[in-house]
């Protein structure tokens, strides 16, 4: 990695092997925020690219120290008009059980109604509370990562994993 050989701060955007490397560091996570943030409706993938094309464009006004937070504004910007000029409703992606089981009838029904349950709980979380609580616990990110990423406190982290936990709780039994 460049990184490796060179002072962030010395790192020129604009170099293809650089950008390429922010492309590499960056590109999963870009989209995984925008998935759990907004849903699948509004092309998640596609607006991570978008912002990937403006960072390029950009890339003469922007510091390598700052590219990640440039991306994440660009691509939350461009969801946001999105929604405004649309007024799409967000949704979360359908989890879907596994094809096959050796799992009675009956069971397989409580799986399902609980499966809805858990679905329904989490969509009926606020927006924040949603993409914080996904990017734990289904996207393994830490307190400090998510707080970097959302730009808050690690402390407000907590606070939101731990309400979204209380609410899912209050509306499923046995979680």
């Amino acid at each position: 990695m460049l990184t490796n050989q060179l002072p962030e701060e010395n790192l020129d955007v604009c170099k293809e092997s650089v950008f390429s490397e922010l492309f590499a560091k960056y590109s999963k996570d870009l989209h995984n925020f925008l998935y759990y943030k907004f849903g699948e409706a509004l092309n998640p993938k596609d607006v991570a690219q978008e912002a990937f094309v403006k960072l390029w464009n950009n890339c003469a006004n922007v510091t390598y120290k700052k590219a990640k937070s440039f991306l994440f504004t660009v691509a939350n910007n461009h969801m946001l008009n999105d929604i405004a000029k649309n007024k799409t409703a967000t949704k979360f992606r359908n989890i879907k059980p596994k094809s096959y089981t050796v799992e009675s009838p009956e069971f397989l029904l409580e799986e399902d109604e609980y499966m809805q349950a858990l679905q329904n709980a989490i969509n009926s979380l606020s927006e924040d509370l949603r993409a914080t609580f996904l990017l734990n616990r289904i996207d393994g990110k830490k307190h400090q990562e998510i707080a970097d990423m959302l730009g808050i406190s690690r402390k407000a982290v907590e606070k939101r994993i731990y309400k979204a936990l209380s609410l899912i709780r209050e509306k499923v039994d046995g979680i």
